[in-house]
């Protein structure tokens, strides 16, 4: 039925597939990015809270019965250590993206994206009624230009703490205009949360932004928390309004209680050892910049191919070499790139040489 389609996508070198990858491989490629996907300690007491409960599955829709217990003290949790009035629990941070981005924007809103904001703004920007548009990519400049250019009743402005693809730090000028226009700023810290921050926050937490009504603060799970789920932060009006319009809230199962114990778990390591996580952060930062030359502001080394380079190919002479990499090829990037992860669960070691191996390849 599709297979001209799919005939199309491998003749330009798009196909997709899953694999799975040898556990001896030195991974360099997961959003893992403190190694608590290995932490055995974390999984045990995440069964162990859970075991304190008669039930151990949300069983329903958060706003019908699934929402449990555990859910509600993570919530909590969070409030406390970020500063917002309100916390929603989300299966996964599409889901929470897909909800923001479905829900805030109204008739005769204007909706603005980062180009280079996660394919799950963009799939629920498609959705909505308000006008949608993109603003170049981290250019605050542009951005407003687009504000003052457009009529609008609502502005809401989506961004990422740290871009998935480059790796690139939200440009913290954006907190200003958004606040100067009363703005909804939505931030997705996926990738910046467990990263970045004087108590490793994420962006809100590394720039001393104190969170006000128009800041909704999205984090995931399934990065630095290993685990599985997301969370919205907000104001309490907000949350109010996405309980009663966000359908990908309202008509999905409630995120199971184990994963978001486990990346509750998470989050309490992290509070407790954030300076020597940090240190170890900074060890992997150093060896990047000075192999590769390449600065790394969180835990995402982008790194730039040519211009038509086998991205998969180059991917596999690693693999041979007993390290997986991520091979980005357009069109989710412009230009193919290799995607490394610094991240804590390989050894500083390991990661140096295959900085070598890079470095001094053809590529």
């Amino acid at each position: 039925m599709y297979q001209n389609e799919l005939q199309a996508i491998t003749k330009a070198n798009r196909y997709r597939s899953r694999k799975l990858y040898s556990d001896d491989l030195a991974d360099f490629s997961s959003n893992d990015y403190l190694g608590f996907a290995q932490n055995s300690t974390l999984f045990e007491r995440a069964v162990a809270q859970v075991f304190m409960y008669k039930n151990h599955a949300p069983k329903a829709s958060i706003l019908v019965n699934g929402y449990h217990p555990i859910h509600q003290e993570f919530e909590e949790f969070l409030i406390r250590h970020n500063g917002f009035e309100a916390a929603l629990v989300c299966g996964s941070g599409f889901l929470a993206n897909f909800s923001l981005i479905e829900a805030l924007p109204r008739k005769r809103d204007l909706l603005i994206l980062d180009e280079e904001y996660h394919a799950s703004g963009m799939v629920a920007s498609k959705t909505v009624d308000a006008e949608v548009l993109l603003f170049k990519h981290n250019d605050a400049n542009h951005l407003e230009s687009l504000i003052n250019t457009h009529s609008h009743n609502r502005i809401i402005i989506a961004v990422e703490g740290i871009y998935s693809m480059s790796g690139d730090l939200l440009n913290p000028d954006i907190f200003e205009i958004a606040d100067r226009y009363n703005a909804l700023l939505i931030v997705d810290e996926a990738h910046s949360v467990g990263v970045v921050g004087e108590h490793l926050r994420g962006v809100f937490d590394l720039y001393n932004i104190t969170p006000k009504a128009n800041h909704i603060k999205m984090g995931t799970l399934g990065k630095a928390l290993g685990s599985y789920g997301a969370y919205i932060l907000c104001s309490e009006h907000i949350s109010e309004f996405l309980q009663n319009r966000a359908k990908a809230i309202i008509y999905t199962t409630a995120p199971s209680v184990f994963d978001i114990s486990l990346g509750y778990q998470g989050l309490l390591y992290i509070s407790k050892n954030q300076a020597s996580l940090k240190v170890e952060i900074a060890k992997r930062q150093a060896v990047v910049k000075a192999v590769l030359g390449v600065n790394v502001k969180g835990l995402i080394c982008s790194y730039p191919l040519s211009e038509g380079a086998d991205t998969l190919s180059i991917q596999q002479k690693l693999i041979e070499e007993g390290f997986l990499v991520g091979a980005i090829r357009p069109p989710t990037v412009p230009k193919p790139i290799l995607r490394l992860i610094p991240r804590l669960g390989e050894s500083v070691e390991k990661l140096e040489t295959l900085c070598h191996l890079i470095q001094k390849g053809s590529f």
